[in-house]
C-alpha cells in the first residue's frame, strides 16, 4: 500500500490526514527501518509493506468504530515497535496511550519515537505483563487494553483483564483462528469475570483476513490472577 493510497482510503473513511499526520507516518517507518538493523523490532521493513500490515492494520479498532478521540485511558501490551496502539495515537491524538514491553531496546525505541514524532500523552514502562498487573498504579486504572499478535486468547485474557476498569474493553487484533481461540478460552473469561462481547471478521485491502475480538470486564479480578511471569504461558487457564 503506497502512502497515498493509505491517506485516500482515510478519507473514505472520514478521517483525512493533516501534512502533520503524514510527516508523522513517514518519519515513523524512517525510524523503524533504522532502529530495524540495530535491533529486531520487525520482519516487514518494505514501505508499502509497512503501511498496510502495521500502519494500516493497526487502526483498525478506530475503522471498526470501535474507538473514538476522546481522552480514553489505553493500555498496549507487548507492543513491540509500538503496534497497534501508536498508529492509533497519530490518527486520534486525545488517546491517553501507555505501553508495557519487556524488552528495554524497545521501549528505547518508543521513547525516542514518541519524542521525534511529538506525541504527547504516552508512557512507556519496561517489564512483565504480570508484574504490573500486581501493581495498583497500574491495575484496573484502564478502559482499553490492546494486543496485536500477542498470545493465544487463554493466554492473553489473564495478561489484560486485571489491567482494565469493570466494563473496559479488551480489544484483541488477531491475524487467524479466532473463533477456535475463543473456544479455548472460555474458562479463562469465566475466571477472570468478563465476557466476549464481539468478534469482528474483516480483511485488510489486499484480501488478507483479520479479527478483533471484544472482551468486556464484568467484575473485579480475582486478586491471584495474573499468576507469576510466565506461568499463564506454561499453565494456561
Amino acid at each position: 500500500m503506497k502512502p497515498e493510497t493509505f491517506y485516500s482510503l482515510l478519507i473514505e473513511q472520514n478521517l483525512p490526514l493533516s501534512d502533520q499526520q503524514k510527516n508523522q507516518f513517514e518519519r515513523y517507518f524512517e525510524l523503524l527501518v533504522e532502529w530495524n538493523e540495530k535491533i529486531n523490532l520487525t520482519a516487514i521493513t518494505d514501505k508499502e509493506e509497512v503501511y498496510l500490515k502495521h500502519f494500516y492494520d493497526s487502526i483498525a479498532p478506530i475503522l471498526q468504530g470501535l474507538i473514538s478521540n476522546e481522552t480514553i485511558k489505553l493500555l498496549d501490551i507487548g507492543a513491540g515497535a509500538g503496534f497497534p496502539s501508536l498508529p492509533m495515537k497519530i490518527l486520534y491524538p486525545q488517546l491517553d496511550v501507555t505501553i508495557i514491553d519487556s524488552l528495554n531496546k524497545r521501549i528505547n525505541f518508543l521513547q525516542l519515537l514518541a519524542q521525534e514524532l511529538d506525541l504527547d500523552g504516552v508512557h512507556f514502562y519496561h517489564g512483565r505483563a504480570e508484574d504490573f498487573a500486581q501493581d495498583k498504579n497500574f491495575r484496573a486504572q484502564f478502559d482499553v487494553v490492546t494486543a496485536r499478535a500477542v498470545a493465544r486468547m487463554q493466554v492473553l485474557s489473564e495478561l489484560t483483564i486485571p489491567y482494565l476498569k469493570v466494563g473496559g474493553k479488551l480489544l484483541a487484533l488477531k491475524a487467524s483462528n479466532a473463533p477456535e481461540e475463543l473456544s479455548e478460552a472460555k474458562n479463562a473469561l469465566n475466571l477472570l469475570f468478563s465476557k466476549l462481547e464481539d468478534n469482528f471478521s474483516y480483511a485488510l485491502p489486499n484480501g488478507d483476513p483479520r479479527y478483533i475480538t471484544v472482551v468486556e470486564k464484568k467484575k473485579e479480578t480475582p486478586n491471584k490472577y495474573p499468576r507469576k511471569a510466565g506461568i499463564p504461558n506454561k499453565r494456561p487457564l
